[in-house]
């Protein structure tokens, strides 16, 4: 990881009468723009999300989604969709100055990120991916209902009220992200009540609905056709039981020229050694592409 930084322009950006969004910038303010989409929905950026990017050759822009992190009010439903975020995004965009950035994603913004390429494949430069989801209805099912649960049998003993329900709805996905358990994160996040009610709520919101997309949508041949001349490194752990590796190599199959890494020793979380590695890696090849 690139040494800490912190941001020189933080602001909030009026997206709706009902939505404001936290933003931030930092690095290089000449430097070649990249956007941190960060997982969930409902879930927020940190400030180690900067620390993927050499700072002196990117504008790194960081942002909270619609009901998350400091945006507000947050764990607001009314009017948050995926297709609301893709707005988002143009009009953050737009408010910054930039004609076109480098998206970064992973899990959920793993989803955003190709939601808003078939969107607006002329303002991006290029995408690095990280444990691919795609909101089917196979990959909710194996997360929450039949597959991850035969592994962590031991992580899903928590109900009664809503922010019971909440923290523990936070404290399966906390104990499941990594190969190796990190017990200090599980606790840290059931703890924090606030950030539990809103992943929850924002994560269930948008899973019922299927991620306002039709089933497979992102994977379709004419969805990907949109996207295919942008350069495109997907970062996979083999072990990986929240967005299993089966839909990086779907991606891979309808968009074969993408380039693919399985991470053998890993999961899902983006600080697990090997992705951590290779997501820098991405980024610091992707820094050389020209804006054009």
């Amino acid at each position: 990881m690139y040494p800490f930084i912190q941001p020189y322009r933080v602001g909030k950006l009026e997206v709706s009468t009902v939505h404001s969004l936290y933003y931030e910038i930092s690095g290089n303010k000449n430097g070649v723009p990249v956007v941190f989409l960060h997982g969930g929905p409902g879930g927020r950026v940190d400030p180690e999300d900067r620390q993927f990017f050499d700072p002196t050759r990117y504008k790194i822009i960081l942002f909270d989604q619609r009901g998350a992190g400091k945006s507000t009010p947050s764990g607001c439903l009314k009017e948050n969709t995926t297709w609301d975020l893709v707005k988002d995004m143009e009009i953050l965009r737009k408010r910054i100055g930039i004609e076109k950035w480098h998206l970064f994603g992973g899990s959920w913004g793993s989803t955003l990120a190709l939601a808003y390429a078939q969107a607006h494949p002329d303002r991006v430069i290029s995408l690095v991916l990280r444990g691919v989801f795609t909101v089917r209805k196979s990959e909710l099912r194996f997360f929450y209902q039949d597959g991850a649960s035969n592994l962590f049998p031991e992580a899903c003993a928590d109900k009664r009220a809503r922010i019971i329900a909440a923290k523990a709805w936070s404290k399966w996905e906390m104990s499941t992200v990594r190969l190796r358990t990190n017990r200090a994160a599980v606790e840290k996040a059931v703890d924090q009540g606030n950030y539990a009610s809103a992943l929850a709520t924002i994560e269930n919101h948008y899973f019922v609905n299927e991620g306002f997309m039709r089933d497979g949508q992102l994977l379709e041949k004419q969805e990907i056709d949109k996207i295919r001349n942008i350069p495109t490194i997907v970062v996979q752990g083999r072990y990986d039981v929240v967005c299993p590796p089966i839909t990086a190599y779907a991606l891979k199959k309808v968009w074969p020229t993408i380039t693919l890494h399985i991470v053998p020793d890993a999961g899902h979380s983006c600080h697990e050694v090997g992705i951590e590695k290779l997501l820098i890696e991405a980024t610091n090849q992707m820094a050389r592409l020209q804006n054009k």
